[in-house]
């Protein structure tokens, strides 16, 4: 069998891409994978790494005003239909899925026009513009939040969740725990901004950490992302702050297994992508969300609020992130045992660790229906 997979320009449109081929692998070892992407997004140096074929389309986004660049840009996404169909006719797959972001349009819409099965995996809570025009044409739509489906027709859309890496669910806290060299006794505070890390939160734990400093009942686990690292040392030594005789504060650049530290934490205080948030709800973590506010669409806040809603976590919009606010929105949730205890149930009952194995049956279902 034979699969063309798009997506690009930020790995959680990347990431999703991979878990299902994978799964899709697991099942058919023989599937050939062709990915499309395009050479400036951050796809061309993931996918590769993967050791998955990989080809480029040219096309770009439009600006969201009016300007000369968008007939630049309209001439690109012309002569990407014309690349897509190419692509298509030389691969011949037998399904074509599109994980977001503007590279899989061409791909997607040509695909759909020549009666290929194919399917949109919409991560956010609030679809983006390529995957609301996307909608009209594709077979069906898996969505990651049941806010999503909405803005979709209802005879074509799945709540799916999102795929999360399989390794996500590996670790026990108690496993997880001594492999990180943390505590397992004492509550453990994971904070992250994402693999380039997240500035404002950064400078706001500051206030935190003085004020939990050796607390012997709480730990801290934060990743700063790489460029911030040096950054945060400096801002703590400014403030007294001295990690390296602070016996519950792990300060550090970057974690390659995430899925352990995500098996160990009792509480994640974090940016609100797609991905990130699909798996602190697969792990059931109650979470402090500080959404990125300059994410398309603003989805970022959107998908926040999903889980506000559902008492899954707590929100701080990243205008009014301080360290105060921070800390007093952290003393309350480790003042109340019983109220963190249900956020972490309702935070559980959101996830869908299926949700690749669950795609992936639709995909498979689309290729029998259309033969």
């Amino acid at each position: 069998m034979r699969f063309i997979f798009s997506g690009g320009g930020t790995g959680g449109h990347i990431y999703p891409a991979i878990t299902l081929i994978d799964n899709i692998k697991q099942r058919h070892p023989s599937a050939q994978i062709l990915y499309v992407g395009t050479k400036n997004g951050l796809e061309a140096d993931i996918i590769p790494k993967e050791d998955i074929p990989f080809v480029t389309i040219n096309i770009e986004g439009f600006a969201r005003r009016a300007t000369i660049k968008n007939l630049a840009v309209a001439a690109k996404a012309l002569w990407s239909l014309c690349k897509a169909y190419r692509i298509i006719k030389k691969f011949n797959p037998d399904a074509v899925i599109g994980t977001g972001g503007y590279v899989s349009g061409p791909i997607l819409l040509t695909a759909a026009l020549l009666k290929i099965p194919t399917l949109v995996q919409d991560q956010n809570a609030i679809p983006g513009i390529t995957n609301k025009i996307l909608a009209k044409f594709v077979t069906k739509i898996a969505c990651g939040y049941e806010s999503a489906c909405q803005h979709f027709p209802t005879a074509k859309t799945v709540l799916t969740g999102n795929p999360i890496r399989h390794s996500v669910l590996e670790y026990s806290r108690c496993t997880a725990a001594k492999a990180l060299q943390l505590d397992e006794n004492k509550k453990t505070i994971l904070v992250t901004g994402g693999s380039r890390g997240a500035r404002r939160i950064n400078e706001a734990m500051v206030s935190v950490y003085k004020y939990f400093i050796n607390d012997p009942s709480v730990q801290f686990l934060h990743i700063t992302g790489k460029t911030e690292y040096d950054r945060v040392i400096q801002n703590l030594k400014k403030n007294n702050i001295d990690i390296k005789t602070a016996n519950n504060i792990f300060i550090k650049p970057y974690l390659y297994n995430m899925p352990k530290a995500l098996a160990a934490a009792d509480i994640a205080v974090s940016r609100a992508g797609a991905i990130g948030l699909s798996e602190i709800t697969a792990c059931g973590i109650p979470s402090i969300l500080i959404p990125y506010p300059y994410a398309a669409e603003n989805h970022q806040e959107f998908n926040a609020r999903a889980l506000v809603k559902r008492n899954a976590a707590v929100m701080i919009l990243n205008s009014e992130l301080t360290g105060k606010r921070l800390l007093n929105e952290l003393q309350k949730l480790l003042a109340s045992p019983k109220h963190l205890t249900a956020m972490s149930v309702n935070s559980k009952a959101m996830g869908h660790p299926e949700a690749a194995k669950t795609i992936v049956d639709i995909i498979f279902s689309i290729i029998k229906n259309k033969k």
